[in-house]
């Protein structure tokens, strides 16, 4: 079969794309994939990383309020379409497929028009709009979250999960040892994505000192990139001690989630779906950053199921968040509770029910 891939902006977008487009592969070796993008984005890079053939079309976002400059939106959104469309001719895709992302409005539309078999993947509990936008014109809307599923036409939802999760879920086992852990200790992981949270990242290291004298805790706080240095600088007397590891960035981040016995993290639609497919308990601290305020609203899902608690950013100090961690981790009946709750909830084989859906169409 031939795939057209599309989606972007954000890795909540493009990785469950990636993850998808591996499980094509390994199923289907003789399949062709093309994925088409936003020109010089995150996406073009994560796909010539993946040796995934790249178009790249030119693409802005429409602004909620009324402004001159999404005139400027809608002229690019009919160049994208018409490049689309002359891409679509070219290729020729049984089926093409977004992953959500304002880069999917032109092409999935463009594919719809031409009567090739089209499929949107939402992430997050509450769609965005460009999603809402699609639903009309695709055949099927997979879903992660059965929350989402109120805002699509019925007979065209399935929910799938979040391919990402099945993705987690296979990564190699290893051992405490190979990550360079102890082995009797709780592992604490803390990290608010590849960019970080300036206002999360210094409440963590004003508890950090409490962390430290937790003998019977290991805590790996990952600031991101960005913020890396003046954390280091101001924690640099906890870093690499026995107890406290302070990173930038971790790559193999499924790996620590294997020993993961508490997560401090944002409601990232990826995130969630990797840590419910595992059973991680989480304290999770949404992000107010983003549109509808969805990451709230994915958060309260888990929540609702009793696999996490959610602290909003503003709601967020030090003595709180201390007495969280240190409550939890007191409980290991609590915490096993919750992960079987969140495991309950989880879609682990998420690629093979959407690798399901597309043979059904």
């Amino acid at each position: 079969m031939k795939f057209i891939f599309t989606g972007g902006g954000t890795g909540g977008h493009i990785y469950p794309a990636i993850a998808l487009i591996k499980a094509i592969r390994k199923s289907d070796p003789d399949s062709e994939i093309l994925y088409i993008g936003k020109i010089n984005s995150q996406e073009e890079k994560i796909a010539a990383s993946e040796k995934i053939a790249f178009k790249g079309i030119k693409i802005n976002y429409f602004h909620r309020k009324f402004t001159l400059k999404n005139l400027k939106t809608l002229y690019l959104f009919l160049k994208a379409y018409c490049k689309a469309r002359k891409l679509i001719k070219q290729f020729k895709p049984d089926i093409i497929i977004g992953t959500g992302g304002y880069v999917c409005a032109p092409v999935v539309y463009a594919g719809a028009r031409q009567k090739i078999k089209t499929i949107i993947h939402e992430q997050n509990s509450v769609p965005g709009i460009t999603n809402k936008f699609l639903a009309r014109f695709c055949d099927k809307v997979a879903i992660s979250m059965p929350t989402s599923k109120a805002y699509f036409p019925q007979e065209k939802v399935v929910l799938t999960g979040n391919p990402r999760a099945q993705e987690v879920m296979e990564t190699k086992k290893v051992t405490k040892a190979d990550l360079g852990l102890s082995k009797d200790k709780k592992l604490l992981l803390i990290f608010m994505g590849s960019l970080g949270a300036k206002y999360v990242n210094e409440a963590i290291c004003k508890i950090l000192p409490e962390l430290a004298k937790r003998a019977d805790l290991e805590t790996i706080f990952v600031t991101g990139k960005i913020h890396f240095d003046n954390i280091i600088k101001e924690a640099n007397i906890y870093n690499n001690q026995q107890n406290i590891i302070i990173k930038a960035y971790v790559d193999n981040m499924p790996e620590y989630y294997q020993h993961t016995d508490l997560i401090i993290c944002r409601a990232g639609a990826t995130t969630l779906a990797e840590i419910s497919a595992i059973g991680i308990p989480a304290v999770l601290v949404p992000s107010p950053y983003v549109t509808n305020n969805h990451q709230e609203k994915n958060a309260q899902a888990l929540v609702n199921q009793g696999g996490a608690i959610m602290i909003r950013e503003l709601e967020l100090d030090e003595k709180l968040l201390v007495k969280q961690i240190f409550s939890l981790i007191a409980d290991p009946y609590n915490l096993r509770l919750m992960k079987n709750k969140l495991k309950k909830s989880g879609i682990p084989n998420s690629c093979d029910l959407f690798i399901e859906l597309i043979k059904s169409l």
